[in-house]
């Protein structure tokens, strides 16, 4: 069977690639190219994914003769005889043994940086492989995703330690408080894999298995993400209509420790959690309480979300009776839960938890599940994400790259070599090389085939951490 292109480093790239190392000015020797968000929905970035990259295409012997041969089989094919730089990536076989003389610097996985700042930079470390710089460009890009979802996730996690601030005891609950149901959602097992990894980076929360995996094999995390039993739709509906009520009772009893959850929705949810969980399952979900083995968690899964969980919440409180937390919001007895996980994207979470708050409830009573809202909707220009050629050195001759079209001046680009600064909590990029060596927080990660940092996904976490958390 034929392997896919992602076997051959030569083949992830944009066609129009190829034929530039036959555009670039006589006697250049360095490309400088620099990555970073020039603005975009999020105003900081959550740094994510890079050695992702790194060790999966640009780690060791990624060059040989064969993989040589097949590219150009492609592109003689694609583009035409003549265009393909054979010659140059032969080079890197003979001269560097397959490994790539590339230079990379970014900014520690995990940091929190305002937008418009260079996260990473990239430069070929020999002469005659000026051209590869930028031919990496498709691929290093695509960093953009696993940094995006990071971004977005983390948005997510501070509005919703902002509601708990504002209406719970305290904060314990909230790593699992977003969910990730995502994984059908997405385009790809890798993105999958991508994406939850990049979620897990703020929480602890998932039913993506792909991106557990990712965690353990690329940055060192044995596991990242926990789950618990749950109920889908067909578990339940499979017991016909006059059976629900059994289905629900299944369900308690075959995982009688630890969450359990059950969506709830499939025929009527106001009877479901009142008259079948409030009633006749009463003393079930209450025995869960005196035995102390976590709680039954109800999911609505239709319907208008603010309205909707508060009418849940309503019910169940009628039920199974509230207490007031130390500032003075509704908490259901806590072998009982709720977890909204249908049209949730960070605006609803917002007027969910806003609606609570306006009717006495307090945010810890429910956690979210989020899918293609989380994983999917979002695309490179979400945070804006470029990747910039700002210096070369043609003919002995130091060049500042940039360009500044009349017609976008958004996409004015950045000049020179560039270090990236943090001074009394201020982020800040220098350009032109007139920035401080010493103060630079970009750090070299990778240098001819070799991974030179190899973050955890500890380290990570501790530097995406919120501020009300560190």
């Amino acid at each position: 069977m034929a392997q896919p292109c992602c076997g051959n480093l030569l083949l992830i790239t944009d066609s129009y690639k190829v034929s530039h190392h036959k555009q670039y000015p006589p006697n250049t020797h360095t490309v400088y190219s620099y990555f970073e968000s020039r603005g975009g929905v999020y105003p900081e970035t959550v740094f994510f994914g890079l050695q992702y990259i790194l060790k999966k295409y640009f780690v060791g012997c990624v060059v040989t003769k064969e993989k040589i041969a097949e590219a150009k089989a492609v592109y003689d094919a694609h583009l035409g005889p003549g265009i393909f730089n054979e010659e140059g990536w032969l080079y890197i076989v003979e001269k560097h043994n397959g490994r790539l003389p590339i230079r990379i610097k970014a900014i520690p996985e995990g940091t929190v940086v305002p937008y418009k700042n260079v996260l990473f930079t990239v430069e070929n470390t020999d002469p005659n492989c000026y051209w590869l710089t930028n031919y990496l460009e498709t691929i290093l890009v695509e960093v953009w995703y696993p940094m995006t979802v990071a971004t977005q996730s983390r948005a997510f996690k501070e509005v919703i330690a902002k509601y708990l601030s504002e209406t719970a005891d305290n904060l314990e609950g909230l790593p699992f408080k977003l969910h990730d149901f995502g994984f059908r959602g997405v385009s790809s097992v890798e993105t999958a894999a991508l994406g939850a990894a990049s979620h897990l980076v703020n929480f602890k929360g998932t039913d993506t298995i792909a991106g557990i995996v990712m965690a353990r094999d690329y940055y060192s995390c044995p596991m990242a993400g926990f789950s618990i039993p749950a109920a889908e739709h067909s578990t339940i509906t499979v017991w016909g209509r006059d059976k629900e009520v059994e289905a629900y009772r299944n369900m308690v009893t075959q995982f009688p420790n630890g969450m359990v959850a059950c969506v709830s929705d499939s025929y009527n949810i106001w009877e479901a959690c009142g008259k079948m969980w409030g009633e006749e399952l009463k003393a079930l979900v209450e025995d869960r309480g005196k035995r102390d083995v976590g709680p039954l968690v109800i999911r609505p899964d239709s319907g208008d979300p603010p309205t909707t969980v508060l009418k849940v919440l309503n019910i169940l409180g009628e039920k199974f009776g509230t207490q007031m937390n130390s500032k003075k919001y509704k908490m259901l007895p806590p072998y009982i839960r709720v977890i909204q996980g249908d049209g949730i994207n960070y605006d609803m979470v917002g007027k969910i938890l806003t609606h609570m708050k306006e009717n006495g409830w307090s945010a810890d009573n429910v956690a979210f599940g989020s899918g293609g809202s989380l994983l999917q909707r979002v695309n490179r220009d979400t945070q804006k994400c470029a990747y910039k050629c700002s210096y070369a050195l043609v003919d002995g001759k130091n060049v500042n790259v940039f360009k500044e079209p009349i017609t976008d001046m958004g996409k004015k680009s950045k000049k020179g070599r560039l270090t990236l600064e943090h001074d009394n909590g201020q982020w800040s990029t220098t350009q032109e090389g007139t920035g401080n060596p010493d103060k630079d927080q970009l750090v070299v990660v990778y240098e001819n085939g070799s991974l030179i940092k190899d973050w955890t996904f500890d380290e990570v976490r501790a530097r995406a951490e919120i501020e009300l958390l560190k």
